[in-house]
């Protein structure tokens, strides 16, 4: 409002210098003649309506046209190559993961296991191309229809790995024609789930999974997750379950569970940390999950202690040909290592308990010594270790003597860190005011031929629009707060950079998803596995460590669904750059500017649906 069409377009094209200017007047001259030239349209009334659709329909085309010869002006005037589109790239990256090329990491040498693992530094240069949906793809169904059916063009996933899987946590599906279908929570049928997490709650010592909150049971690490079926359960009962599963070529759990709208990522027990501060889960749950746990002298197992929470759960599920091997029994010396104590067996399924007494591994000291703490400075995918973590942090707080509110309200701030509560709550409540703006965005109108904001009297999207939501830098997990105060039914994997304060701790302890992760490398997810990304304030940081703009947004474009939704908070430096990029990843894209005097700008994005 406020703002003529030309200070408008000074947003789009930054300071002028004269030549310039006289150049984009005489394009506006020609817009001008373009809109007001002569009509065909006939004095009826659907005469009328088309004319105006054609006036609306000039107006952008001609206003995208003035934009495209200002810009392709102003890079010929600085000797500057004229921007192209991005090209497609083969159909042989449709499902394409950056850093796991398993063949290539045979070729490298890798081996026993770790050719599965991460390695971006064996990726080679990256291709500066856009990845493609199947031919075949449709728009997820929105959510809850979403997590029961989805479109088996969408996942890779064939007849027979559908037919021949045999994991414990797989609900019953139905395959049809071009859908597979899970059956809902509504209890009509029953299909086991249900049983095994009230068989959980039992040998933990409650009568019900109800409890599991009340309990301290309110994020859970589910390896090797199946068809996501579990946690699929456990979010209804407000418990956070991510899936954490391995790179698959095909019929990949973790883009399954995604599909569905359920948390999930790419990770594996093989050579690395996973990319969690300690003490981070209250539970890890292992249902057939194929890890040896045995193996490499309970490295694997001690890695499980370093993620789990004091008084945290280890639920393993085995077949029944396996549970009585001696593998379970080798398990049980080495937990008993580690001070944890089995709390309960029922045939297949084990319970153990991490001990609450940080004082107990001192008796352990011969067998596994405790780390040199580097006081929760993020490292990324270090090597596993053979000592036990986070027994000297401030964080340790057995899980059974926190609140069971939702989310977790921090009572003490500084055992997270260098924080103030009023920090807190100046953040809380800034993305309270600012979910609400970026909702008003997050319509086809601001793309619509009309050229003006959505304002009060256009309808807000639906809620349920969205689904999977990736905070890039997440600072405290505000964003995510203020999704589940406006009850908007999204979950949201909140990211804290490394190179940025540590700030992981605090957000998972809210109850949140959360991973580090450095974003001059790729994410590890499958391509079209979020609706929406955000990030406040990670173009500057991108530019100060000197990374690739270019990467981080065909990245973005890689993970972000068809008719996905992209907001970007920054400078206007940063901003300008990215909208650029945008235009040439084929975004329709726009920036804001917020009025308040700041030189901070949004950039909001929408991917089109693009086939070739």
């Amino acid at each position: 409002m406020g703002r003529s069409w030309f200070s408008k377009m000074s947003l789009i094209f930054g300071p002028r210098q004269p030549r310039s200017l006289l150049l984009l007047c005489a394009v506006c001259v020609l817009v001008l003649i373009g809109l007001l030239g002569p009509s065909s349209s006939s004095d009826s009334e659907p005469g009328i309506t088309n004319a105006r659709l054609d006036v609306y329909s000039n107006y952008r085309r001609l206003k995208e046209q003035t934009a495209n010869d200002y810009l392709e002006l102003r890079t010929l005037s600085s000797g500057a190559k004229q921007l192209k589109e991005f090209s497609l790239c083969g159909k042989e990256r449709e499902d394409f993961v950056p850093c796991y090329n398993v063949t290539g990491n045979l070729l490298l040498g890798f081996k026993d296991g770790e050719e599965f693992d991460r390695h971006c530094e064996a990726s080679g240069e990256r291709q500066h191309c856009l990845v493609r949906p199947p031919n075949n793809y449709k728009t997820p169904l929105s959510w809850p229809a979403g997590r029961d059916i989805i479109w088996n063009a969408n996942v890779k996933i064939t007849k027979d790995q559908f037919l021949s899987s045999g994991s414990m946590t797989k609900r019953l599906m139905l395959l049809e024609e071009n859908q597979i279908a899970f059956h809902s929570d509504d209890g009509l049928i029953v299909d086991g789930v249900k049983d095994y997490s009230h068989q959980i709650a039992e040998m933990i010592g409650l009568t019900s999974d109800l409890e599991f909150r009340h309990a301290g049971v309110h994020t859970v690490l589910d390896i090797g997750c199946g068809f996501g079926s579990f946690g699929a359960h456990l979010l209804s009962l407000n418990v956070m379950a991510v899936c954490m599963a391995a790179y698959e070529l095909t019929g990949s759990q973790v883009q399954l569970s995604l599909e569905r709208g359920l948390p999930a990522i790419i990770g594996n027990f093989i050579s690395r940390q996973l990319p969690f501060p300690s003490l981070s889960y209250d539970m890890v749950h292992c249902a057939q999950c194929g890890i040896s746990w045995d193996s490499k002298d309970g490295m694997f197992l001690i890695e499980v202690d370093r993620l789990l929470k004091p008084g945290g759960y280890f639920v393993l599920n085995s077949p029944a040909g396996r549970a009585k091997t001696s593998s379970v029994t080798r398990i049980t010396l080495l937990t008993e290592k580690i001070c944890w104590s089995l709390l309960a067996q029922e045939e297949d399924t084990f319970v153990w308990q991490k001990t609450a007494d940080s004082q107990c591994y001192t008796s352990k000291l011969d067998t596994v010594p405790p780390c040199q703490d580097t006081h929760d400075v993020p490292s990324f995918y270090p090597p596993l270790a053979p000592c036990i973590s986070g027994t000297a942090s401030n964080r340790w707080i057995p899980i059974q003597n926190r609140s069971s509110s939702y989310p977790l309200k921090p009572a003490k701030l500084e055992i997270y860190g260098k924080f103030h509560p009023e920090e807190f709550d100046e953040d809380l409540e800034y993305w309270r005011s600012a979910l609400k703006n970026y909702w008003s965005l997050l319509t086809p109108l601001i793309f619509s031929d009309h050229p003006k904001r959505p304002g009060e009297e256009d309808p807000l999207p639906p809620y349920n629009m969205i689904r999977n939501v990736l905070d890039m830098n997440a600072h405290y997990g505000g964003l995510n707060a203020a999704f589940l105060e406006a009850r908007i039914s999204v979950w949201v994997m909140n990211v804290v950079p490394i190179r940025t304060q540590n700030t992981l701790p605090l957000i998972l302890n809210q109850g949140f998803a959360g991973v580090y992760h450095d974003w001059c490398q790729s994410f590890p997810t499958y391509p079209r596995t979020y609706d929406m990304l955000h990030a406040n304030g990670l173009l500057s940081h991108i530019d100060s460590v000197g990374c690739s703009l270019t990467d981080l947004l065909l990245e973005m474009d890689r993970i972000l669904r068809p008719e996905g939704w992209v907001v970007l908070s920054d400078t206007l430096g940063p901003i300008e750059k990215a909208r650029m990029l945008a235009t040439q990843i084929r975004w329709e894209a726009r920036v804001i500017d917020l009025q308040n005097g700041s030189d901070q700008r949004l950039l909001v994005c929408q991917k089109p649906f693009l086939r070739k």
